[in-house]
């Protein structure tokens, strides 16, 4: 079977691509998880969106949240990360259908770091009903702090990938 034909959904290439990818953003999130929030999986959930789809990039998303909190700890939260970062890659597989910020790297970046703002604010919406808590805008803004640092490390890995992923994806995930 030629690696570029189709199995179903996905092409064998596909597979093997989201496969080393799921095993790189395990790695990065394991990696990154003594500095709270900073970590590279969310840029390359973004690139991969826009430069894959976002079937792939939700795809890649869910299996890594799965697979690492399999190692950090699994619980309800899973489900607000999920939720949460499935917001954001809608998002950016919307605003990247916008010819210009296809182009534009300081804009992808600036998504980049907003995306890091929006994550916090789904976690939180996510999270108010399910743990039964009473204020949002409270609980929303004690996390701040934190979401500030997602923001800075996505803009930090956004900038360092964006440069190396796009071109592995020509050689190496070409359909």
């Amino acid at each position: 079977m030629e690696n570029s034909k189709k199995s179903g959904l996905f092409t064998v290439r596909d597979i093997g691509s989201l496969s080393l990818l799921t095993a790189a953003c395990v790695v990065g999130r394991t990696a990154f998880q003594f500095v709270p929030n900073v970590q590279p999986i969310t840029a390359i959930f973004l690139i991969v969106t826009l430069y894959k789809g976002f079937l792939r990039g939700s795809l890649l998303m869910v299996l890594t949240m799965l697979v690492t909190n399999f190692y950090m700890g699994m619980g309800v939260w899973t489900i607000t990360q999920i939720g949460a970062y499935l917001g954001v890659i809608i998002c950016v597989h919307l605003v990247g259908k916008i010819p210009i910020f296809r182009k534009s790297i300081v804009l992808q970046v600036v998504f980049a770091v907003f995306s890091g703002f929006l994550y916090g604010f789904l976690t939180a919406g996510i999270s108010v009903p399910i743990y039964g808590i009473r204020a949002f805008w409270p609980y929303y803004l004690q996390g701040i702090y934190f979401d500030s640092l997602h923001a800075l490390g996505n803009g930090i890995f956004y900038l360092m990938l964006i440069a190396i992923l796009p071109k592995l994806f020509q050689r190496f995930w070409n359909e």
